[in-house]
């Protein structure tokens, strides 16, 4: 899509944020030697962190530009282009998929949901990142208009704001069993399974 491909070609190409962090939360997400998908895998960071620890994964991105930085910095991934609504595999071709900061730049996420779901196999696990506009930065937003008009600016590449409440609404609607919701430093970091 040439929108992404013009945000990846104004982006830095530095680690994520918070990549510490989710990289934990990503790997400790998942049974040992799983087959798993990293949605929106950008410049590969999560997918090459998940091979390191012995997951058989594949990422997927929409754009052409974070996968030739992930091929150029990691070398040899299997990484692969998708729709933002088709992913090229099999129902059930993985026990596992990661959505790292991916839920908030989407602009049908039921239908990302729904298609992440297909590819599970029966009980697979989802394990995702997103921003956490919890109340206190609401109320710290609502406060300051000059912080609200920065922090929703409408060139950003950030389409969906997400509380823990409104997370677990978009994952339990897309057929997905929520295990757990975590806030932590800024983030949401949520695990489901599939219902099916």
């Amino acid at each position: 899509m040439a929108y992404f491909e013009r945000l990846w070609s104004e982006a830095p190409d530095s680690e994520p944020e918070h990549f510490e962090m989710r990289r934990e939360f990503a790997v400790g997400a998942f049974a040992a030697g799983s087959r798993v998908i990293d949605v929106g895998c950008g410049a590969g960071w999560f997918t090459a962190a998940l091979a390191a620890a012995g997951f058989a994964v594949v990422g997927v991105d929409v754009a052409q530009e974070p996968l030739r930085r992930a091929r150029e910095r990691f070398g040899d991934l299997d990484l692969r282009l998708a729709g933002e609504r088709e992913l090229p595999f099999e129902p059930g071709s993985f026990d596992g998929a990661w959505l790292g900061e991916v839920l908030e730049h989407v602009q049908d996420t039921v239908g990302l949901l729904e298609e992440v779901t297909r590819v599970l196999a029966p009980g697979g696990r989802v394990a995702l990142s997103t921003p956490d506009h919890g109340w206190a930065l609401r109320l710290r937003l609502g406060l300051r208009r000059a912080a609200f008009e920065a922090h929703f600016e409408p060139r950003a590449d950030h389409l969906r704001f997400f509380t823990a409440g409104t997370l677990d609404a978009l994952l339990t609607v897309s057929g997905l069993e929520v295990v757990a919701i975590r806030r932590r430093r800024g983030v949401l970091l949520a695990s489901a399974r599939a219902a099916r």
